[in-house]
């Protein structure tokens, strides 16, 4: 019997189609950024209030992001950090991520984000503790 010969591998798709999905994603980010960075969160009646907070008077984790974002957006980094720490720390790496994704999709390679199950329970834990000590008297730094 005679092997049969492997399949030769597809062609890579074509750079511009490649680099699309990276860079469609950074045009959105870029445009919520600039919304974000030219109206200010800080002046009332331009976002809605967070439904936790104004149900419960509790901070969610994401409670003052929008002015975390506007304070990033303008270098303030004390401020942003102030507003809502692991929103920058979301948005660092976020970026790593995405550098990553555009160096893979030049390169014609897959992009697979597989983390295994204790990162994934990490990360929840991390966000719940965080949003338990912004709503705790001597976690209050934490609070927007």
């Amino acid at each position: 019997m005679l092997p049969t010969p492997a399949a030769p591998a597809a062609a890579p798709a074509p750079l511009p189609r490649r680099l699309l999905p990276p860079l469609a994603t950074l045009a959105g980010i870029a445009a919520a950024f600039t919304y974000v960075g030219l109206v200010d969160p800080n002046e009332t009646g331009h976002y809605p209030l967070c439904p936790m907070y104004a149900v419960t008077g509790l901070y969610c984790p994401g409670c003052g992001g929008l002015r975390s974002a506007h304070a990033f957006i303008h270098g303030d980094l004390a401020t942003a950090f102030g507003d809502n720490a692991l929103a920058v720390v979301g948005y660092v790496l976020f970026a790593a991520v995405w550098v990553i994704w555009l160096v893979r999709a030049r390169k014609g390679r897959p992009v697979r984000l597989v983390l295994p199950t204790a990162v994934w329970w990490s990360l929840g834990a991390v966000i719940l503790v965080f949003t338990l000590l912004r709503n705790l008297p001597f976690g209050s730094a934490l609070a927007p």
